[in-house]
């Protein structure tokens, strides 16, 4: 063979599992959702309320922080149910999770004024739509 000839490589593309998939996309949502927050620290005012009891409107108080504690453990969870639930049932589960954050995402932006936040939503609920198309179009 000639040295100057190429030889095609061929890259290995490997089939990868539909539910490390989705899972896959559960901890994308779950990153994301963590820098959004994170970076709306930065903004005036954020650190000052939350010093003073407030998250938004909201008071800060137990019953607070534990809702928002559920708010976020159920996607965090969706990160194992996705490996771990039988077929029929994870199909299912991961449509109608991702739908109701998908309304949760929606809600959460009503009012705000960052961009940085707005984007980081818009690019949440797009996750979340294809985390409902891979459910959708679950091989059988």
């Amino acid at each position: 063979m000639n040295s100057s000839e190429k030889t095609p490589r061929i890259l290995d593309d490997a089939k990868i599992n539909i539910k490390l998939k989705i899972s896959a996309l559960w901890v994308t949502l779950m990153l994301l959702y963590i820098y959004v927050d994170i970076f709306m620290f930065y903004k005036p005012g954020v650190l000052r309320d939350i010093l003073s009891g407030k998250v938004w409107k909201f008071e800060i108080s137990q019953v607070w922080a534990l809702g928002a504690l559920l708010l976020m453990t159920i996607p965090a969870l969706m990160v194992f149910l996705s490996v771990a639930l039988p077929a029929k049932v994870n199909r299912w589960i991961n449509i109608i999770v991702s739908i109701v954050y998908i309304i949760v995402g929606l809600g959460t932006t009503v009012g705000e004024s960052w961009i940085s936040y707005i984007v980081g939503h818009i690019i949440g609920i797009m996750v979340l739509l294809i985390i409902i198309w891979h459910a959708w179009k679950w091989p059988e």
